[in-house]
């Protein structure tokens, strides 16, 4: 068989192939090959589908992982116990005055308390409604707050109404195994004893369960609740005793008139709205001499009725609530005694003359820790002087508040709020009015004042915020814990979001309890500053990473605050409430590429002292060594924050000063009427371009490398700043420095029209209060500039003391700020949060 020949192409066409004749293997070899292609595309797009299905799924589990790190607590140990509030640990500290937000109330810091409390109203008054119960601006009270509370055993109160006057007394004694007993002594006297008629008032004392216990009532007299039973987890069997109104001690028994509710709350922030819904007139008071009236008294309760409007069920377990009510002309006083069960050898009721002895010993023991304490007698304060200081203190002490509850959190992996898991809190509040609630950075200023009275409290006040982190080392900046705390905060505020932070300060706080324990390491009170560190010691470390990296700036080693509003338009300038310096003047236009140079000097700061702890506990704190050296370094300072425009330190961004608020213009059209299209609102008009730069504004931000010490006392640097700090068109005031220069363009601005200016020229007594402690420091460093800061040392603590001084006498208030035209006490009252390191600069103690 021949071998087939090889066809020679040429240019004439191929025969086609005949109907009998086979493919050929090379055709049969490209339809192969074809169809080989086409398995190959369906294997790929199977293949591409799986894998986005994988990853779709992973992607939706590591969402659902992430979204649930917000809301999950740190891993490590707790610094506190699960039992270290409760009576049989802490007995001494079990009651309190931990409820700020009311005028007068105790509790005990356990997560159900049985909550007692006080309200009172002035009858046959112009106003028919004249309830005070929750402290509120809008009462217009003369003033009001603790004269003398040691935060533990006794507090001697003053509240003054528009013609009578009002103390609060309470003291504790130790005995049983839930804390023991207190006594209430309510004193009420009226102004001008030459007025024609002294003024009846009604007392309305109460005791109310937290879905925890039971309470019931036991009457004399036809009317008159002689005393509360009651059993609760935490307190066992107790007994509440409301004794008859007297003209003083060992006095005869006054006329009064009595009534009583007893009742169901579905929460402890519905107390004063039940009051109030079961007040009726029909009563009549007819002392023997005088005319008989009708005066108002709670009744049987009855809940509003919203005609048309069905208001959804309270779900929550409802609990007791029992409340009695005396209704007497003043001057008059009462005793209420709380007596535990689990006394038994009780060797006298704490009441009359007993309870007045045990309140003078209080006061005598009060009086002397506190001139051991501040010793501002030595320092040549007058007496007036040294009762303000003794009232600065108390109101602190007593504005300490233990709250339980939940916060709402939320991250960018989660569509909607998250409830944090519960949790307690023991801190002071800035303001009982206005802020009764935990906020971040206004809580190491507190305990820079109350670390110098008891560094027990500041211990125990750092471990509740501390063991409040969340695994990525994120504590929410303001604690809103509980029905009665949610309640006085608008909605917009309740959510904490998680890339959110506040200046740490309380590495302020923790510095000082170093200091503290390094200067006199025999000392009782400091000796549980070591074991206490040790436990804090790896949360402390995830909480400064978790600043170290969430609020990292563009450049290496610079930071930015994250959390600026977003909506640009509607703002001067967009506020960053997460610096704790609201509506200071940041860059114009919020961008990735700011640099924020009161962050760097915090971080500076709390790098230094995370190596000191690190030191002192044996751990390794080379990293932290390093990091401090390196943001402390002043060349680097200079090169991210130095203005030469400026002269001074500044924040860097995208910025333009060309803007302004306008009216923005709306259409109407001829003949439709003006009131159905839109209120014109103030929009943000931009007139020029803005690009990378300093922000140039001269205010309390520039000021931060001196406030925290990062200058070196021989920088050129410093001389700027005490020249700028001592010029009256840019920060000096006879009242202190004003937060933003006379000079600045947004000086006293409005932000929006509903936001009056806010940190652009008041004076803040925390940031003074540090500019204080840095020329204390720098006149006491060899430096050039070493009597120059003395001389200012001496000006601004002077020109601070006696303008709080001052406008504490005048008004009845420690104040949020003051004005830095005039010195007058502005924003919310009582402000004894940061505003009482007045104390400490009368005492001289940084």
């Amino acid at each position: 068989m021949g071998r087939q020949r090889k066809r020679v192409v040429t240019g004439e066409a191929a025969p086609l192939p005949r109907k009998d004749e086979k493919p050929s293997v090379f055709h049969r070899k490209e339809k192969k090959k074809k169809v080989d292609m086409g398995k190959v595309f369906i294997n790929i797009s199977i293949g591409l589908c799986i894998f986005s299905l994988i990853w779709f799924f992973y992607a939706l589990y590591m969402r659902s992982v992430l979204s649930k790190r917000v809301a999950t607590l740190h891993s490590s140990p707790p610094v506190l116990d699960a039992n270290s509030s409760n009576a049989k640990v802490s007995p001494e500290r079990f009651w309190g005055s931990y409820r700020p937000q009311v005028y007068f109330g105790m509790k005990t810091r356990s997560p159900r308390s049985i909550v007692t409390g006080m309200m009172w109203m002035r009858q046959f008054s112009d106003f028919d409604m004249n309830l005070r119960h929750t402290c509120e601006q809008g009462d217009h009270l003369q003033g009001y707050g603790w004269l003398m509370h040691d935060g533990m055993t006794f507090g001697v109160q003053e509240i003054r109404d528009n013609n009578f006057t009002l103390t609060t007394e309470f003291v504790k004694r130790m005995g049983g195994d839930n804390g023991g007993d207190w006594t209430w002594r309510i004193t009420a006297k009226q102004h001008q004893s030459s007025a024609p008629q002294a003024p009846v008032i009604s007392l309305m004392f109460y005791a109310a369960a937290d879905t925890q216990g039971s309470l019931k009532a036991h009457v004399e007299e036809r009317n008159r609740l002689a005393s509360i039973t009651g059993f609760s987890e935490e307190l066992g069997n107790f007994k509440i005793t409301f004794r008859k109104p007297v003209t003083g001690e060992l006095s005869s028994a006054k006329y009064a008139s009595y009534n009583h509710l007893q009742t169901v709350s579905p929460g402890l922030e519905k107390l004063t709205d039940i009051v109030k819904h079961s007040l009726n007139r029909r009563f009549v008071y007819s002392p023997p001499t005088g005319e008989k009236r009708h005066y108002i008294a709670v009744d049987t309760y009855k809940p509003p009725h919203h005609q048309n409007q069905q208001k959804p069920a309270d779900t929550r377990k409802e609990s007791d609530f029992v409340v009695h009510q005396v209704t007497v002309q003043t001057p008059f006083q009462i005793e209420v005694l709380f007596e535990s069960g689990s006394f038994h050898n009780r060797p006298n009721q704490l009441v009359g003359s007993i309870m007045t002895q045990e309140l003078e010993k209080r006061k005598a023991e009060f009086d002397a820790k506190f001139e051991k304490t501040f010793g501002l007698e030595s320092k040549g304060f007058s007496q007036a002087h040294i009762k303000f200081g003794k009232a600065a203190l108390s109101n602190m002490l007593g504005g300490m508040g233990y709250f339980y509850g939940q916060s709402l959190v939320q991250s960018v992996y989660n569509e909607y709020p998250l409830l944090y898991p519960e949790g307690a809190l023991f801190t002071a509040v800035p303001s009982r009015s206005f802020f009764p609630r935990g906020f971040l950075w206004d809580e190491g200023f507190h305990q820079l004042l109350l670390s110098k009275w008891d560094p027990q409290v500041t211990r125990e006040t750092i471990a509740h915020w501390i063991d409040l982190m969340n695994m990525e080392g994120w504590i929410p900046r303001e604690q809103i814990l509980g029905d009665e705390a949610r309640s006085k905060v608008p909605a917009e505020f309740v959510v904490q979001r998680n890339e959110n932070a506040n200046p740490p300060t309380l590495f302020l706080a923790l510095q000082e309890l170093i200091e503290q324990l390094s200067s006199n390491p025999d000392k009782a009170a400091s000796q549980p500053t070591l074991p206490f560190l040790r436990r804090l010691f790896p949360r402390l470390k995830t909480w400064f990473e978790w600043y170290n990296t969430t609020q990292t700036g563009p450049k290496p080693n610079s930071y930015r605050w994250r959390g600026r509003d977003k909506d640009t338009n509607l703002f001067l300038n967009p506020k960053t409430l997460t610096s704790g310096m609201d509506d200071y003047p940041r860059a114009s236009h919020p961008s990735a590429d700011e640099r924020h140079v009161d962050l760097h000097c915090w971080m500076a700061l709390s790098s230094g002292i995370m190596a000191s702890i690190a030191q002192l506990l044996g751990e390794p704190h080379e990293v932290y060594k390093l990091s401090h050296d390196v943001l402390s370094d002043n060349n680097l300072l200079n090169e991210l924050h130095w203005s030469e425009q400026l002269r001074a330190f500044s924040d860097f961004g995208n910025h333009t000063e060309n803007v302004s608020l306008l009216r923005e213009k709306v259409y109407v059209p001829p003949g439709q009427p003006r009131h159905q299209f839109p209120v014109a609102r103030l929009v943000r008009s931009v007139r020029k371009t803005p690009k990378l730069q300093y922000v140039n504004a001269l205010g309390y931000a520039s000021l931060f490398p001196f406030l925290l010490h990062i200058l070196q006392p021989d920088s050129p640097k410093l001389e700027h700043i005490l020249q700028d700090m001592r010029d009256s068109n840019k920060l000096w005031t006879p009242f202190g420095l004003r937060s933003l220069s006379k000079a600045d363009p947004l000086y006293m601005k409005r932000n929006t029209e509903h936001d009056a200016p806010y940190w652009r020229g008041p004076i803040w007594i925390n940031i003074n209060y540090l500019a204080v402690r840095a020329l204390y420091h720098y006149s006491n460093t060899e430096g050039p500039y070493k009597e120059k800061a003395a001389v200012l040392y001496e000006e601004l603590r002077t020109n601070i003391i006696n303008n709080v001084y001052r406008q504490y006498v005048e008004t009845g208030y420690i104040w949020e700020q003051y004005n830095d035209g005039t010195g007058r006490g502005q924003g919310s009252h009582p402000f004894t949060g940061w505003s009482a390191l007045a104390v400490l600069m009368m005492a001289e103690q940084y």
